[in-house]
């Protein structure tokens, strides 16, 4: 079972702890944790093609759109062909899903099912560090300097996308376009479902299955 190479991949809704259940997934398990917002930032610097596309979205204030990021995607899973991996945030479309499709095969899908006001409260109270990308939550992942990233100390800003009066469309949004791929992977026999208002909660039931297919390196308190 350890020579098989295990890819999977985490959908959530934003605000779902998808990223938090990705580290203690790759942790625990020695799978490589790719984010697809963490390459989309990586590519901007790196001179190529999908990166200088994806910068022009950027500089007009605009949402970079799928085919950019697929690109992105693509090229380095193709680097990724010999190795686990675990996807958070991609594939968020159809489309998306299709493309995934044409490299690899999946093995496991993981969705988290997390209330609607449990979403619109970590939302809300989500501040970034826009060069790095690392999220705060003012409730329960507070920094230890109000307004500063720990790190660098520089300050932390709340996108547009997290205020409350955008939170309700977003999700919405999130909803219409992931439920085609929700369907696509249900169909096939690989999508498991997770609901819960707490990640705490929900890691027992995550690491058990992955633990059916992958031999752990970490106990499941030791994450």
């Amino acid at each position: 079972m350890a020579s098989k190479l295990l890819r999977a991949v985490v959908l959530g809704p934003p605000g779902s702890g998808k990223g938090t259940v990705c580290e203690r997934i790759a942790r625990s398990f020695g799978l490589q944790h790719l984010s697809s917002g963490q390459f989309l930032r990586e590519s901007l610097g790196g001179g190529g093609e999908a990166g200088a596309l994806a910068q022009q979205y950027l500089e007009r204030g605009l949402l970079v759109p799928d085919h950019v990021i697929t690109r992105v995607m693509m090229a380095e899973l193709e680097k990724r062909r010999e190795q686990h991996w675990l996807l958070d945030g991609f594939p968020r479309t159809l489309g998306q899903a299709q493309a995934l499709d044409g490299i690899c095969q999946l093995d496991l899908v993981i969705s988290l099912n997390i209330p609607f006001e449990t979403l619109k409260d970590r939302l809300s109270a989500r501040w970034v560090h826009p060069a790095s990308g690392r999220v705060y939550n003012m409730d329960f992942n507070p920094p230890h300097s109000q307004g500063v990233d720990d790190l660098t100390g520089e300050p932390l800003v709340q996108r547009d996308e997290d205020r409350p009066e955008a939170v309700a469309a977003r999700l919405r949004k999130y909803k219409d376009a992931a439920k085609p791929v929700i369907e696509l992977y249900k169909s096939r026999g690989i999508l498991h479902s997770f609901s819960g208002t707490e990640t705490n909660k929900i890691w027992p039931y995550v690491y058990s299955l992955l633990s059916s297919r992958i031999p752990p390196i970490l106990s499941e308190e030791e994450h």
